[in-house]
This record gives C-alpha cells, sequence and structure tokens, in this order.
C-alpha cells in the first residue's frame, strides 16, 4: 500500500521531528509493501523546520507557505500536491501527534474491515491520549444533538466504531473517498475542516471508522476561551473571535451553513451574546 503522509507545520521544529521519528518507528513494525511519501507545507517557520525535516528525510516534498495557511490552508496545499500522484491512501497527521508503534497495524485492519463490510475504504481515526491526563483528547464522536451541535467522543474499546465526526490528528483516507469527495474543503481556515470532511463522508454513506485501540499521543490544548472574555476589552473580544488560533469564527459559521443550516440564527446571535454580554455568559456557564 502506498500512503501519502500529510503535515502542516509552523515553528515547531523539534516536534515536527518527533512527530516524523515516532512515524517511521511505527512503519517499521509492519510489511514492506507499505510505503509512505511525505508532503509537508512549511506555512513560514522561521525556526527551519522544513529545512530540517527535508535534511532528516531527503524524500519529502516540502512545500513553502505563505505564512497565511493555518492548519487547513496548509493540510489542503500538502493534499493538493500528493494527488497528483496515484497513492492508494493519505495518511493526515498533526506535527504535535505521536502515534504509537501499533499504529499502522491498526489502520490496515479498518482498512481491511472496510473492504469486507461495505465493499469500499473509508476513513479511519486513530485515537489519541492526553500524555498528561491520559484521557482520550482527540479521536472520533457521535452527534448526540445536531440542532445543538452536541456531541460525544468515542473510546477505543477492541471493537471498530463507528462515528460521525473525525479529528484528523490521525485520520487515514482512502483513495476510494477522494474519489468521492475529494479533499478538505475551502472555506475552511484553521479548525474544523476535518468535521467538514467526515461529515460530507457520512452524507455520503462513506464508513468512517474507529480504529480498535489507541493509536498515539497528543495533548488535549483546547479551551473554552469564552470564560476569558470578562476580563477583556470589546475589542479584544472581537478579535478573538475572528483569529483562526483562537475561535475562528468564520469556519465554524461555515460548518454550520453547510450541514446544521438551522442553528445557523442561533449562532449568531449566541456569537453576540457572548460578545457584548461576557459577565453573564460566564454566570450561566458554570449553573449548566
Amino acid at each position: 500500500m502506498k500512503i501519502a503522509v500529510l503535515l502542516t507545520c509552523f515553528n515547531r521544529k523539534e516536534k515536527t521531528l518527533n512527530a516524523l521519528d515516532k512515524l517511521m518507528q511505527a512503519l517499521s513494525t509492519v510489511s514492506k509493501s507499505v510505503s509512505l511519501k511525505i508532503y509537508l507545507t512549511d506555512d513560514g517557520s522561521t525556526d527551519g523546520t522544513g529545512e530540517a525535516v527535508k535534511l532528516n528525510y531527503p524524500e519529502a516534498t516540502i512545500l513553502q507557505g505563505n505564512g497565511n495557511l493555518y492548519w487547513a490552508g496548509g493540510m489542503r496545499n500538502s493534499w493538493q500536491e500528493a494527488i497528483k500522484k496515484d497513492y492508494d491512501a493519505y495518511l493526515l497527521l498533526n506535527d504535535d501527534t505521536f502515534v504509537s508503534t501499533n499504529m499502522f497495524t491498526q489502520l490496515l485492519d479498518t482498512h481491511n474491515y472496510s473492504l469486507d463490510k461495505y465493499g469500499m475504504g473509508g476513513i479511519y481515526l486513530g485515537s489519541t491520549k492526553d500524555l498528561e491526563t491520559g484521557l482520550l483528547s482527540y479521536g472520533g464522536a457521535k452527534l448526540t444533538n445536531k440542532f445543538l451541535f452536541k456531541y460525544q467522543f468515542v473510546e477505543p474499546n477492541g471493537k471498530i466504531q463507528n462515528c460521525e465526526l473525525g479529528n484528523a490528528n490521525i485520520m487515514m483516507v482512502s483513495k476510494d473517498v477522494v474519489s468521492k469527495i475529494g479533499i478538505l474543503s475551502e472555506g475552511y481556515v484553521h479548525g474544523v475542516a476535518d468535521y467538514d470532511y467526515t461529515l460530507k463522508a457520512v452524507a455520503k454513506n462513506i464508513p468512517v471508522l474507529i480504529c480498535k485501540e489507541y493509536c498515539g499521543t497528543c495533548t488535549d490544548d483546547h479551551s473554552d476561551i469564552y470564560l476569558t472574555f470578562p476580563k477583556k476589552t470589546f475589542q479584544e473580544r472581537l478579535k478573538l473571535l475572528k483569529s483562526p488560533l483562537a475561535l475562528d469564527f468564520g469556519s465554524n459559521l461555515n460548518l454550520m451553513k453547510r450541514h446544521f443550516p438551522l442553528r445557523v440564527p442561533f449562532v449568531l446571535i449566541s456569537a453576540g451574546f457572548k460578545l457584548l454580554l461576557p459577565n453573564l455568559y460566564v454566570k450561566l456557564s458554570n449553573l449548566r
């Protein structure tokens, strides 16, 4: 199986190199019938990340971004280059995710399950644990309330499980999927492009599956930024709302428009409420 590994980076040289080192360790545990080609978009790093990756992995394709691609744009850029050649699958990997030695075994087992059960390749999610807490940090989730956009992450339980939302920290996509729905959509700057992709797949009856076991580690660095709003000025709150590295409201709104259009008025009103009345929002949050 020929797999294109897709990454994007910005000034995390040591983490990026460590992530690739773990990837190669995992590769060494499986048959030589599996081969990898790395596609890395360096989105304007000043710490020499791209150069260091090229030095350590001469066969890697290093693409240069303009500093404004962020995660979603950088991953699209890497994927657009990779699909120019013929690969059996595409492995989306975050550069702060350290895969376990069992990862390829888990992904390939899930791929074979998909072929046997659904007659086609699908999207396979490798769940990760937080290094500090040991708890599930990223993976797959099932929707519990579509109107409120509530979902519950699914713990690996020794069985392959279906889901609807997936994090692309470790996400392998069969070429069958790309032939049907393409790559990550435009309209997403940093976050939720992976949620959009798995939701698109589910809408097309493409299997989105969680591997039986955990496949790596990654620290959960997300928090409710809205809880910090009472201490900030209106302009600071507005900046956080728009920032791709903070709340990325534009990307999240696009997700709602495309998959949950009935939620759009609620999302707009809710954002205005949090922006204009942050103290009340925090008080109500504490009562939940």
